[in-house]
C-alpha cells in the first residue's frame, strides 16, 4: 500500500474515534451551548480558538444535511479539521456529516459541512449539532486526533 491511501485511511480512522467518543460536558454560562472535550483528549484551545454552529440547518429529501457556521484557530503543527455530527430522535445517536480542512492562521473562516444520511432517519425539527476542531498529530506511525475544540448547540434543521 502506498505512503497517501495508507495516511488518508489513517486521518479518516482518526476522525471516526473523535466522532465516536462520547464527549464529557463542561458548564457555560448559555444553558443552549456547551463546550465538550472527549474523554481522553487534551483540549488544547488557546482562548482565542473557537467554532461556532449556525442557528439553522438544511436537509433535503433525499435525506442530505448541510450545516454551517464559523471557526478561528491558530496555526498547528498538523493537519487540523472542522468535523460535524448530528443528533434527533434519539438524541443519543449521532450521524456524521462530514469534515473539511480547517485553516489555522488566526482568522475567522466559515465552514460548511455537507453529507448525507439514511432516508428517515432526520428530519426538519430541532436536532442537536456538535462540531469540533480536531487536529491530527503524529504519535510514532499513526496521527492520531487532538481535540482542540467542540462546541454542542441545538439548532433547527429546515427543509430545503
Amino acid at each position: 500500500m502506498s505512503l497517501r491511501p495508507a495516511l488518508t485511511t489513517a486521518a479518516g480512522a482518526a476522525l471516526l474515534v473523535v466522532l465516536a467518543t462520547p464527549a464529557v460536558t463542561e458548564a457555560t454560562p448559555d444553558p443552549n451551548e456547551t463546550v465538550t472535550t472527549a474523554p481522553g483528549a487534551t483540549a488544547t484551545a488557546a482562548p482565542d480558538e473557537t467554532v461556532t454552529v449556525d442557528p439553522t440547518g438544511r436537509i433535503a429529501a433525499d435525506g442530505t444535511v448541510t450545516l454551517s457556521g464559523t471557526y478561528r484557530c491558530l496555526d498547528g503543527t498538523s493537519p487540523v479539521f472542522v468535523s460535524s455530527t448530528v443528533a434527533q430522535n434519539p438524541p443519543t445517536l449521532w450521524r456524521g456529516i462530514s469534515g473539511a480542512r480547517a485553516v489555522c492562521d488566526g482568522a475567522e473562516h466559515r465552514w460548511v459541512n455537507t453529507g448525507h444520511v439514511a432516508s428517515g432517519a432526520l428530519g426538519p425539527g430541532s436536532a442537536r449539532v456538535k462540531t469540533t476542531l480536531v487536529e491530527l498529530r503524529a504519535q510514532g506511525i499513526l496521527p492520531l486526533p487532538a481535540v482542540r475544540v467542540t462546541q454542542e448547540q441545538e439548532i433547527t434543521l429546515v427543509a430545503g
